[in-house]
């Protein structure tokens, strides 16, 4: 029986890697059981138009729908660009003979949850953050089955699920991979190792606390591993001497799957993705949420930090005597890093990719 899937998470990385993690799980149920078509959409605007075709997916525009934030005027042109986007989903979703619609929120969700109503195709939701998005609170009302990646995420009939993930990182065995990581990057193989990043563009405050702490890492025998983003090219730390810890600089980490396993903690963002990764990985961390926005990042890492697989602090409270007086004395006892790497492994999930598509093939047939 042929099954055609379209999946709507187009913008952001945060929707797009959860897409692409469900897409894999499915192309990999299709080569089992044949007749599996998946099909992408996304707008000219976002990083879909590069990641979903290197992928190999299909991927199909349709136009984007921006909220405003604020009560303004080019909030009256909202329903006409809405109307516009959803009468081309819809002739989209009947030339694909659609059978299920997936979406993961944000621009491109919106008019295929409207869409897909108007042409009686269910709905599947996945929710990435601990507090949903608008378009995901609308998908909610309609969809079939709703899924998410945080316990208690405020959404009606939610199945806790997790985070569908690459397969690099949810296989990823990181005391196995240790030696070659830290190799690959040039750092020691038996140093305690912080790896700092804060997303794809990197994050000025906790460049500025790693780099002022710097001489206190290495002093203490701690090596880093620091993506400071590829724009921050300001970010410098002086070579370090002979014999002391090194503290490795890149401008971004291609290979985020040997950066964990090269690492025994993390100083980052607490981005839906990222959290998810790191829990599932089993590698513990220290989650600064962004401090802008609703508080979702904050919410995002809670679940990890009560179940006792990292600590939480402030993105106004880092400084460099925070990472000397915290973070030193934590990556540095290996009791101490053992125990909160196990509970962070508790609190993650490694087949989120697989139980997403029960899901979605359940819905579909």
């Amino acid at each position: 029986m042929s099954v055609s899937v379209v999946l709507a998470g187009g913008g952001t990385g945060g929707h797009i890697e959860p897409m692409l993690a469900l897409a894999d799980a499915l192309l990999r149920r299709g080569a089992i059981e044949g007749g599996l078509r998946i099909t992408c959409l996304g707008t000219a605007r976002g990083l879909e138009t590069r990641l979903v075709p290197a992928r190999g997916y299909d991927l199909r525009l349709i136009p984007p729908v921006p909220l405003p934030r604020k009560p303004t005027l080019d909030l009256l042109r909202v329903p006409g660009r809405v109307a516009r986007s959803v009468s081309e989903t819809r002739a989209l979703l009947r030339e694909l003979s659609a059978d299920v619609v997936v979406g993961f929120g944000g621009y491109v969700a919106l008019p295929a949850y409207l869409a897909a109503r108007r042409e009686q195709v269910p709905v599947v939701v996945h929710e990435q953050n601990a507090l949903p998005g608008l378009a995901n609170r609308v998908g909610a009302r309609i969809a079939e089955r709703v899924a998410v990646t945080v316990p208690g995420t405020p959404l009606r009939g939610a199945a806790h699920v997790g985070m569908p993930l690459r397969t690099a990182i949810s296989t990823l065995d990181r005391p196995v991979r240790r030696a070659e990581a830290r190799a690959t990057f040039g750092l020691d193989p038996g140093r305690p190792t912080l790896l700092v990043f804060g997303g794809s563009q990197g994050a000025a405050s906790l460049n500025r606390a790693a780099v002022g702490a710097a001489d206190a890492l290495t002093a203490a025998g701690v090596q880093v591993l620091h993506a400071r983003g590829p724009k921050n090219i300001d970010v410098t730390v002086p070579p370090r001497a002979p014999g002391q810890a090194p503290y490795v600089v890149v401008d971004y980490l291609e290979r985020m799957d040997l950066a964990y396993a090269a690492a025994d903690l993390a100083l980052c963002r607490s981005g839906a993705v990222t959290v998810a990764e790191l829990s599932a990985v089993g590698l513990p961390a220290v989650f600064v949420p962004l401090p802008i926005g609703n508080g979702e990042q904050r919410r995002n890492a809670l679940p990890v930090v009560e179940a006792g697989g990292g600590l939480l602090v402030d993105d106004a409270d880092l400084s460099p005597s925070w990472i000397e007086e915290h973070v030193i004395p934590m990556v540095t006892d290996p009791a101490t890093l053992a125990r909160y790497a196990e509970h962070a492994a508790a609190a993650g999930a490694r087949d989120a990719d697989e139980r997403l598509a029960d899901i979605v093939l359940e819905v579909a047939r």
